[in-house]
C-alpha cells in the first residue's frame, strides 16, 4: 500500500481515557470538532468521555457519589459518530460554569479557597479515570484551561497529572494564536445573506437599516458581514479614532452608585467615545450616497461599541425600565447584548442630516446575534473544525504535549502554541486579537464604500 494511503502509525501513549467538554456560547461546526477528536482517539482504543454541559457537573462533584453516565457524561465511540460532524448544535451541550472564576493572579493559584472549584474539577476527572482534558471554548475557557494546568503544578509530589489541551472557539474570531476560528465563516455567511436582503429592502423603500452584529471587542463579524453582504458602511471599535475617546466614572444604573475599584479603592473609570462624532461620520456616508443617487443603505455596527457609549447616551438607547436593570460586572463591563444602541444612533444621524439642511431618513434598527450560533456549518468550517479535533489527538498522543492550544496556519497546518504564550504579559488572562487598522483586511471595506473625502 502506498504510504499516502496508509493509516497513521499507532503510537504508544500513557493516555487511555480522555474527557472532552465544550464551554460558552455555541458555534457552527462544534460537532465537527467534538466528533473528529472522539473518532481519532477511539479508533486507536482510547476511551472518550463527552462531559455534558461544560464544567457544570464537574464543579458539582462532591466525592460522595459517582458522576452519573448519561447525565454528567456520555461515551463517544467512533461507530456512533457517522454524519455527526456536519450536524448543528453541540452533542455534549454547553454551559458558562467557570471553575477558575476566583483565580485572577498567579498568586491566587496558591490560595486553597480560590482554587477550590479547580480542585473539585480535578477530583471529578480523577474519579472518571481521565488522563487528559480537551476543552473547547473562547478566551475565557482558554484562560480556565491554563489555570487548571497551572493548578496541577502546585499539587503534592506524586499526584496524578491530567494533561490539558484547548481548542479555540468563537464566532467573534478575536482569538490570539489562530487566524480564523471555526464557525466564523458560517456566521459571516448567514449575516451577509441578511445584509443583502436588507439592502434590497432598503433600495425598494428608499430607507436605511442600522444593524448590530455580535463582537464585543473586535469587529471581525461586523467586517465579514459588511464586506460579504455589500453593506454601505461597516463600523467597529477599531475604527474609533483616538481623539474621540475619553473617560467617565463608572456608575451602576441599578443602584445609582459609583463603582469602586477594589484594587485602588477609587471610583472605577470607563472608556467612552464621542457618539455624536460617530453620528456625523455615518451622516457623511448617507449624504455621499445621496449624491450618487443612492438614497438607501445598510450600515453594520459591532455590538461591543454600545459598551463604550457615555452613560447618558446609554440611557437613551433603552427604556427607563431596561436602564434601571443594567448592572456592570465586577470589571465595569455592561452586558453588550442588552445595549441596543442603533435606534439612538439613528436619531442622532437624522438630527445631523437636518442640521446640514437635509431631510430625515427612515432608519430601522435591527440586532442579529443568536440566529447565527447554530447555523448549519459551511464546508470550510467543517474541515477546519475536523482538523482542530484531530489536532487534539495528535497533540496529546503523537506529541505528548500538555498546556497547549491546537491551532492551524497556512493550508491548515497544525501548530501548538503554549498557554503561556497566549496569556497577557504578567496576567492570567488570554490575549484578544483585534482587527489591526494597518492590515489590508481592515482597509478593504473603505475601498468598496462610497468615498468620504476630507
Amino acid at each position: 500500500m502506498s504510504d499516502a494511503l496508509a493509516s497513521p502509525a499507532k503510537v504508544e501513549s500513557p493516555i487511555k481515557r480522555v474527557a472532552i467538554l465544550f464551554s460558552g456560547g455555541p458555534a457552527p461546526a462544534a460537532n465537527a470538532v467534538i466528533a473528529s477528536a472522539a473518532i481519532a482517539f477511539s479508533r486507536v482504543g482510547v476511551e472518550v468521555l463527552g462531559i455534558r454541559h461544560g464544567y457544570t457537573h464537574l464543579m458539582a462533584y462532591d466525592g460522595q457519589k459517582p458522576l452519573e453516565e448519561g447525565k454528567a457524561f456520555i461515551r463517544l465511540r467512533h461507530e456512533d459518530l457517522e454524519l455527526v460532524r456536519s450536524q448543528q448544535g453541540i452533542i455534549i451541550g454547553t454551559a458558562r460554569a467557570n471553575p477558575g472564576k476566583s483565580v485572577h493572579t498567579y498568586e491566587d493559584l496558591k490560595d486553597p479557597q480560590k482554587t477550590a472549584p479547580l480542585k473539585t474539577v480535578y477530583d471529578a476527572l480523577c474519579s472518571l479515570g481521565v488522563d487528559a482534558l480537551i476543552s473547547i471554548g473562547g478566551d475565557d475557557t482558554l484562560t480556565t484551561a491554563a489555570k487548571f494546568q497551572l493548578f496541577q503544578k502546585n499539587l503534592p509530589a506524586g499526584s496524578k497529572r491530567i494533561a490539558v489541551v484547548h481548542l479555540p472557539k468563537t464566532i467573534d474570531n478575536d482569538y490570539e494564536g489562530i487566524d480564523f476560528t471555526f464557525g466564523y465563516f458560517t456566521a459571516v455567511d448567514m449575516l451577509a445573506t441578511q445584509v443583502r436582503n436588507l439592502l434590497a429592502d432598503a433600495r425598494a423603500a428608499g430607507a436605511y437599516f442600522f444593524v448590530q452584529v455580535m463582537g464585543r471587542k473586535a469587529g471581525w463579524l461586523a467586517y465579514g458581514a459588511g464586506i460579504a453582504g455589500e453593506a454601505s458602511l461597516v463600523v467597529s471599535l477599531e475604527d474609533i479614532p483616538p481623539e474621540w475617546w475619553t473617560k467617565e466614572v463608572t456608575v451602576n444604573p441599578k443602584t445609582g452608585q459609583q463603582v469602586i475599584d477594589p484594587a485602588t479603592g477609587q471610583p472605577q473609570m470607563r472608556d467612552v467615545f464621542d457618539v455624536r462624532a460617530l453620528a456625523k461620520r455615518v451622516a457623511d456616508t448617507v449624504i455621499a450616497r445621496e449624491k450618487e443617487g443612492k438614497g438607501y443603505g445598510v450600515v453594520v455596527f459591532a455590538e461591543g461599541m454600545g459598551e463604550y457609549f457615555p452613560l447618558e447616551e446609554l440611557r437613551k438607547c433603552v427604556s427607563e425600565e431596561e436602564f434601571a436593570e443594567l448592572e456592570p460586572d465586577p470589571f465595569g463591563h455592561f452586558p453588550v447584548s442588552q445595549l441596543k444602541f442603533t435606534g439612538r444612533l439613528a436619531r442622532l444621524v437624522n438630527q445631523e442630516l437636518q442640521a446640514r439642511g437635509g431631510k430625515k431618513k427612515k432608519i430601522s434598527s435591527l440586532q442579529f446575534g443568536y440566529e447565527v450560533r447554530c447555523q448549519r456549518p459551511t464546508a470550510f468550517d467543517i474541515i477546519l473544525g475536523s482538523q482542530l479535533g484531530v489536532g487534539a489527538y495528535r497533540a496529546l498522543v503523537e506529541r505528548q504535549l500538555d498546556g497547549v492550544m491546537v491551532s492551524v496556519t497556512g493550508q491548515l497546518q497544525l501548530v501548538f502554541p503554549s498557554f503561556e504564550d497566549l496569556m497577557q504579559k504578567g496576567k492570567l488572562r488570554a490575549k484578544e486579537r483585534l482587527i489591526d487598522p494597518k492590515e489590508d483586511f481592515h482597509q478593504l471595506p473603505r475601498y468598496l464604500e462610497v468615498r468620504i473625502d476630507r
